[in-house]
């Protein structure tokens, strides 16, 4: 009775072809053979258009050369204009699913009765659904799945009358205001063609890896046999199934007139293996290769940054659904380039289980063009125990961990302060081991307990002043925690944070003296940045990895622009890379003469090694990129002690000596075949400073002498005393000695007077046949500097290289 009053409704209103007047009223549904005078006219309300959503569509993350690196969606779909669809395909779905589609209006009530007939007769179950109604159908699922609505996707499915009724209103509705071939290319675009496979153009990518407007006939007609029951009519899975469904749809598109009877038995003769070449569409990261960490990187920072969406529901709204075409910064050749580089020295799966990292920007804009690891993309298994989905290169925001202590190559950022407070690269700073006590740090920002007692790496073997280019070019770890003690170590890593250089937790780095040689955890990326600064003149961009996003339509969202600031002068950043520049040469003691290009072209950079060699740094760069590279464990501060590598035994594991070669190898590949681009000149106050004569105040009273160098302008601390002819308590000397010309602030050591020595006691007389001998003679004391020399051997916090 239920279908006998809607199939007659059906016939009124699409048999007049226009909308029901008031006067004409449904007969109550359910109240058999009776007509309620209450009951409303369900087609009162036509809607002038139906609220029709965006189908959801795959984005696409593309690398800086257009190349595909990944593709993300919630549903596996790609919308194309009808024009783009082989005419084939249009015509086996009206064939099959709604012979009368070009003649009706919404619903067909010739289909309507016929279905009734087979259903009242006991035939098949027939739904005579027009492909608008399907059309409609599919929408209202979509839009609930969109929405996240469960009720409305259960509602636009439920098996009533009701829902057919509203169903087909809504399609009457539709076709009042939208063009036939509209519905058709909608329909074409949300149906679904397969298990996985939205629309025709995604399941023609994937059964035949073509386009759907090259779609044959045999080709079009299996996929517009799917609909019916995408998992039965699999043609991966039921290729039996998929051929008999096939040849039906061939069959009637054979009747209908669409195709000759040649064309039919040619394409009935063809098997469904024949025509299949699958081509899967891996939803995520994982398709991207040794690019999926950068890839997930970039995931990380779509759905961080307000400049795609209101929240992070909104963002991932849009990245799962919205078709966006992401475009990147990532190098396709530097990549590899990378990739290759970290494999050749540390192999994926290494025995050792030792990890590495590399991270590449380009200077002046902060754009990433690599960032690889020795690793597989994963959940750790038994066939893949070394897998992992920790980005090694970034911190806990981006998918990565807390960081890594940075060894030696923070003494850059020690340097940098150095030469902003006035100081230069020859000044000459004490490199002999001493205590620090606490009362002797400036720590403007935080506190410090205890004193601290560094020392050199046993192989440095040097003691006394040195020019800090010198103990740069060396990494000397006392004459840079002398250099720090000089200044405030708030300054200092502030310094370091000013110029990019990030712990993996993102808390702010710690500002006590084991800093100066890299006791922070910070990431291989923020490293990498922060030297890139330093080949940029001054110049600090945040890392970027996204350089323009555009819509389903292709209009550009947002092309997002370097993030930019002068963190430190162009002078002082020239000064250290000219120090830098001798770490990377052949000299004798150059700990990062493994960096070297062959080539020729000029580099700069550091090395670092933390303590215990838990971990092993080259950051380095030339004009055209910088880049980090780490190697250590992944699981924290273990030390690579006797550690066999890539099948050759390190007894210790430096800097210099894998990933310097590793930075070497990558730089070399990355810039084959363009041109050199030398660095600026450092300026004469970076090499000089402005240099002041350092008053002679010997003879004075310590007190006095003090006052006198504090008034000049420099830092004054008093030395052991030493025995001279001057009264106890005077100034002997100073350290730098009287008349040395040094930059203002720099710290002068006055030597004070212990007195004269004390006369040696009498030699005893020796014993001769007769006569008197001379006397001894006294000696007099050394007005110079004291003793000094190396601690014992072994490595201080941070290590040296």
């Amino acid at each position: 009775m239920q279908l006998l009053v809607m199939l007659l409704a059906f016939l009124l209103v699409a048999g007049v072809g226009g909308v029901l007047t008031a006067g004409l009223v449904m007969p109550a549904v359910g109240a058999a053979g009776a007509v309620s005078q209450s009951t409303t006219d369900l087609f009162e309300d036509l809607p002038s258009e139906l609220a029709i959503p965006e189908p959801s569509q795959s984005s696409q993350i593309l690398a800086a050369d257009g190349s595909l690196l990944a593709t993300i969606y919630a549903d596996n779909r790609i919308v194309v204009p009808l024009e783009e669809m082989s005419p084939y395909v249009r015509d086996a779905v009206v064939a099959i699913e709604d012979r009368r589609f070009y003649d009706h209006r919404g619903v067909d009530p010739e289909g309507m009765l016929r279905a009734l007939v087979n259903n009242l007769s006991g035939g098949p179950l027939e739904g005579a659904s027009t492909l608008t109604q399907q059309y409609v159908k599919n929408v209202l699922v979509e839009a609930g799945r969109i929405s996240g609505d469960p009720e409305a996707i259960d509602a636009a499915t439920e098996t009533t009358v009701g829902r057919k009724l509203e169903e087909a209103r809504l399609a009457i509705g539709l076709e009042q205001k939208v063009s036939k071939d509209d519905i058709l290319e909608g329909y074409l675009n949300i149906a679904q063609f397969g298990p996985s496979q939205y629309g025709v153009e995604t399941a023609s990518k994937y059964y035949f890896s073509k386009s759907a407007k090259d779609l044959t006939i045999p080709e079009a007609a299996m996929l517009a046999g799917i609909t019916q029951s995408p998992a039965r009519h699999d043609p991966v899975r039921n290729p039996e199934n998929a051929k008999k469904r096939r040849d039906v749809v061939l069959r009637q598109m054979l009747n209908q007139g669409y195709i000759t009877q040649a064309e039919y038995d040619e394409s009935v003769a063809l098997s469904i293996e024949d025509m299949l070449n699958v081509s899967p569409t891996p939803n995520g990261c994982a398709a991207a290769g040794i690019s999926v960490y950068f890839c997930e990187y970039v995931v990380d920072d779509l759905l961080r940054s307000e400049n795609w969406g209101k929240d992070r529901a909104d963002r991932q709204q849009a990245l799962y659904r919205g078709g966006l075409v992401i475009h990147t910064t990532l190098d396709p050749a530097k990549q590899q380039a990378a990739y290759d580089s970290v494999t050749a020295n540390v192999p994926v799966n290494d025995p050792s289980n030792i990890k590495m990292a590399l991270s590449s920007v380009e200077p002046g804009s902060g754009k990433i063009q690599a960032m690889v690891q020795n690793t597989k993309w994963g959940t750790p298994s038994a066939e893949e125990p070394g897998a992992t989905k920790v980005n090694l290169n970034v911190g806990l925001t981006h998918g990565g961990g807390h960081g890594f202590q940075s060894g030696s190559s923070f003494k850059v950022f020690t340097l940098v302060r150095w030469l902003e407070t006035g100081h230069s690269l020859n000044d000459m700073v004490e490199s002999t081991r001493r205590s620090y006590p606490r009362s002797s740090w400036n720590i403007s920002c935080g506190k410090y307990e205890d004193n601290y007692e560094p020392k050199n790496l046993e192989s440095s073997n040097v003691s006394g002043p040195l020019p800090v280019i010198e103990a740069t070019r060396r990494s000397v770890n006392l004459t840079f925690v002398e250099m720090a003690n000089q200044m405030d170590m708030c300054d200092i890593v502030a310094t370091a944070e000013k110029m990019g250089v990030r712990t993996g937790s993102g808390e702010h780095l710690t500002p006590n003296p084991a800093a100066v040689l890299g006791s922070n955890t910070v990431t291989p990326l923020s490293q990498a940045v922060a030297f890139a600064t330093l080949a940029a003149d001054g110049k600090a961009c945040d890392p970027m990895s996204i350089t323009k996003v555009t819509d389903r339509n292709g209009n550009e969202i947002a092309a997002p622009q370097p993030t930019c600031k002068q963190a430190i002068t162009p002078e002082v950043a020239q000064g250290v890379t000219h120090a830098l520049q001798t770490v990377v040469s052949k000299q004798p003691g150059s700990t990062g003469s493994n960096a070297v290009l062959p080539d020729g072209r000029p580099a700069a950079g550091k090395t670092g090694t933390a303590n215990d060699d838990s971990a092993a740094w080259f950051v380095g760069y030339t004009r055209e990129l910088a880049a980090a590279v780490w190697m250590g464990y992944q699981e924290g501060t273990k030390s690579m002690f006797d550690s066999t590598i890539n099948g050759q035994f390190h007894k210790l594991v430096y800097g210099g000596r894998i990933p310097a070669p590793t930075w070497r190898d990558y730089v070399a590949k990355a810039l084959e075949g363009t041109p050199h681009q030398p660095f600026a000149a450092a300026p004469a106050s970076a090499l000089f400073g402005d240099r002041v004569p350092v008053p002679d105040v010997a003879g004075q009273s310590a007190s006095a002498a003090q006052s006198v160098l504090e008034q000049a302008g420099f830092q004054v601390q008093l030395g052991s005393p030493v025995s001279s002819g001057w009264r106890a308590g005077a100034a002997v000397a100073t350290n730098p000695s009287a008349g040395t010309r040094v930059s203002p602030g720099t710290r002068v050591t006055i030597i004070p007077s212990a007195g004269p020595a004390p006369a040696p006691a009498p030699a005893p007389p020796a014993q001769q046949p007769s006569g008197g001998g001379d006397g001894g003679g006294g000696g007099g004391g050394n007005p110079g500097r004291g003793p000094n020399g190396d601690g014992p051997p072994g490595q201080n916090d941070g290590g040296d290289d």
